[in-house]
C-alpha cells in the first residue's frame, strides 16, 4: 500500500487556481462547479411526509449516516413520498448520475457529504438537500471520486459557515473548483478507483467480520468459564436449571436472594461523587457520560459503596449494570445490591450476569407495558438462580476471563488498526488519482 509505487505524469503545471494550490498534469483543466452542474433543491417536506411505499426519497440524514457516495433504491432501503409529488416537483426528481448534497452538517468533517444516484428508478431528493446535475463533459463516476477527495473537501471546509451547524448552499458549491482531465482519462480514473476501492472495501469487510468472530469467541469462552469452570476433567452434575444445563459437581446453586441484599442507603449531605451508568464504560463519574450536570442538591440521594452491584432497572436486561468502582451517588431508578455473605468475589457475579444465558433470563423476567419501559424489578432479580463455585475458583475464573479478554481485545485492536490503515490508504489513493499525483491510465 504505497502511493509512490504508481507512475506519475510527464509534466505538471502550477497555479491552476487559488483554491487548488498544487501542481496538476499539464494537459488537465479545472472549472468552477457552476459551469459543470445544474443546481436545484430537494423537496420542501418533513419527516412526517415520508411513507413506506411510493417514490423513493433521499434525505440529508441518510446521506450522513447510511449511503454516502452512491445510492440505489433497488439495493438500499429508502423511505418514500406519495406519487402526488411528481405533479408539481419535477425539479426535485433525480436522474442517474445526479449528486445530492446534505445542506447541513453537525460537524465540519461532514460538510460536503453527498451521494449520487446509481439507478434509473425515479427518485426524489428530500428535505435539506441540494441537487447537482453534471454536464456531459464530466463523467459522473469520476466526479463522485473528485467530490469525495480531500482536495475538494478542503475547499468545502474552508468555505462553510457555522458554529454548531454548518450549512452548505448552492452558492457555496457553485464557487468550488473541480479538476477535469480529458473525458477518456476521467473514465479510466473512475474504472481504476472502482477496482481498487472494491478490493479495499472487501479487505475491510473481512477484517470487520474477523472482529465480530473474535467478540463472539470471547463471549463463548467467558460463558464456558463462568458456567462450567476451568477444569475440563471435572465431574459434572445437572444444575437443575434448564437454561444452564450441567455444572461442575462441587458447585452450588442458590437464588440471588440468598447472596444479595438490596441497599437503599441515602447520602446525608450529597457531597459524594455523582455516578452515571454507561453501557460502554460501566458506572463512572457522571461528567464522563453527561454533557451537563444539574446544579440541584444531591442531599438524600441513593448512596453506593465500592463493590456494590448497580443495575439500571430499565436496561439491566441489556447488560447495563456494573460494580461500583468507588463510593458515590446514583439515580433513584438504579437498583443497588450488596453481597451479604463473606468470602465471595463480586467481579465473578458481574461477569456471570453479563453472559448471554443470564441476559436471556433477565429478558424473560422484565416487566412493563411497552419496550423501552421494561424493568427488572428486585423480586425478579432476587429469584434468579445463581451458580456458586468455591471462592478460589471464583478468583481463578475472574483472572482467566480478564486474561482471555485482554488477549482477544489486543487482537481486535490490531484488526481495527489495519482497518484504519486501509481506509486511510483508500482516501489517499482517491485523492492522488483525481488530482493527478499518480497516473493510472
Amino acid at each position: 500500500m504505497n502511493i509512490a509505487a504508481y507512475p506519475t505524469y510527464e509534466s505538471y503545471r502550477n497555479g491552476v487556481s487559488q483554491r487548488l494550490d498544487f501542481s496538476i498534469p499539464s494537459h488537465w483543466s479545472s472549472d468552477k462547479a457552476r459551469f459543470l452542474f445544474k443546481f436545484n433543491k430537494g423537496l420542501t417536506i418533513t419527516k412526517e411526509n415520508l411513507e413506506d411505499e411510493g417514490i423513493p426519497c433521499v434525505n440529508y440524514g441518510e446521506i450522513h449516516s447510511k449511503f454516502g457516495f452512491s445510492v440505489d433504491p433497488a439495493k438500499h432501503a429508502l423511505k418514500c413520498v406519495s406519487p402526488d409529488y411528481l405533479k408539481a416537483n419535477a425539479g426535485s426528481v433525480l436522474r442517474r448520475g445526479d449528486f445530492v448534497f446534505a445542506d447541513t452538517s453537525e460537524d465540519i468533517e461532514g460538510s460536503g457529504n453527498f451521494t449520487h444516484l446509481d439507478s434509473d428508478e425515479p427518485t426524489f431528493a428530500g428535505y435539506h438537500t441540494v441537487i447537482a446535475r453534471p454536464e456531459s463533459r464530466a463523467y459522473p463516476r469520476y466526479l463522485a471520486y473528485m467530490l469525495d477527495s480531500a482536495a475538494f473537501r478542503k475547499q468545502v471546509q474552508k468555505a462553510v459557515k457555522g458554529v454548531k451547524v454548518f450549512s452548505i448552499s448552492q452558492g457555496l458549491l457553485k464557487n468550488l473548483e473541480v479538476l477535469l482531465p480529458p473525458l477518456s482519462e476521467q473514465r479510466s480514473i473512475a474504472g481504476f478507483l472502482d477496482g481498487k476501492c472494491a478490493s479495499i472495501d472487501e479487505a475491510v469487510r473481512i477484517k470487520e467480520e474477523q472482529i465480530t468472530l473474535l467478540r463472539e469467541r470471547r463471549q463463548i469462552l467467558i460463558q464456558q468459564a463462568v458456567t462450567r469452570g476451568l477444569n475440563p476433567s471435572a465431574a459434572m452434575k445437572d444444575s437443575g436449571i434448564d437454561w444452564i444445563g450441567q455444572i461442575p459437581a462441587h458447585w452450588r446453586v442458590k437464588r440471588n436472594k440468598h447472596m444479595f441484599v438490596e441497599i437503599n442507603e441515602r447520602s446525608a449531605r450529597g457531597e459524594e461523587q455523582h455516578l452515571s451508568m454507561s453501557q460502554k464504560l460501566g458506572l463512572v463519574p457522571a461528567n464522563l457520560v453527561e454533557k451537563s450536570l444539574a446544579s440541584e442538591s444531591y442531599q438524600g440521594a441513593k448512596l453506593v459503596r465500592e463493590g456494590d452491584l448497580v443495575l439500571n432497572r430499565l436496561k439491566a436486561h441489556l447488560a447495563v449494570f456494573s460494580l461500583a468502582p468507588m463510593e458515590g451517588l446514583v439515580s433513584p431508578d438504579y437498583s443497588v445490591f450488596r453481597p451479604f455473605v463473606g468470602g465471595v468475589v463480586s467481579d465473578y457475579f458481574e461477569i456471570l450476569f453479563k453472559t448471554s444465558k443470564y441476559l436471556g433470563e433477565f429478558r424473560l423476567r422484565v416487566r412493563g407495558i411497552v419496550e423501552g419501559f421494561y424493568r427488572l424489578y428486585t423480586d425478579d432479580f432476587m429469584d434468579c438462580p445463581l451458580l456458586l463455585p468455591p471462592v478460589d475458583e471464583q478468583f481463578a475464573i475472574v483472572e482467566h476471563v480478564r486474561e482471555t479478554s485482554r488477549k482477544i481485545e489486543d487482537a481486535i485492536l490490531i484488526k481495527q488498526d489495519q482497518i484504519s490503515a486501509l481506509k486511510e490508504y483508500k482516501t489517499t489513493l482517491i485523492n492522488a488519482a483525481v488530482t493527478g499525483k499518480i497516473k493510472v491510465t
